[in-house]
């Protein structure tokens, strides 16, 4: 099912997201190993997350714009098929906002366990 989701979403761009999402991970892992969080860190963890927000609605931008070109095109199409197609356009950056929000409670818990 995973795998269907990266590529329905559009694999350039959900990819790199996963990618982000286990960088992030791993960072986060290796600042408890060390049980002393540095600023440095949690700001890597910050900038990485906004990227991935950003890389998200930019497929999400590019993905409407092939299908409203598509569209263009074919003329006239079922509201069935529009939907589906605006379905799959919010997987990549609701992927990016998951990605944020599990950076945001990282870098809550480094800050915590940092005082």
């Amino acid at each position: 099912m995973t795998s269907s989701i990266l590529s329905e979403g559009g694999s350039f761009f959900m990819y790199p997201l996963l990618l982000i999402l286990i960088l992030i991970l791993i960072l986060f892992v290796l600042e408890i190993i060390k049980k002393a969080s540095t600023k440095k860190t949690i700001s890597l963890i910050n900038s990485i997350s906004l990227f991935a927000i950003v890389w998200g609605f930019f497929g999400q931008i590019i993905g409407l714009m092939s299908a409203f070109e598509a569209i263009q095109y074919a003329g006239d199409i079922s509201p069935t098929v529009l939907a589906a197609g605006l379905r799959i356009s919010f997987i990549a950056p609701v992927f990016g906002i998951l990605i944020f929000l599990i950076s945001r409670l990282e870098i809550f818990v480094l800050t915590i366990l940092n005082k």
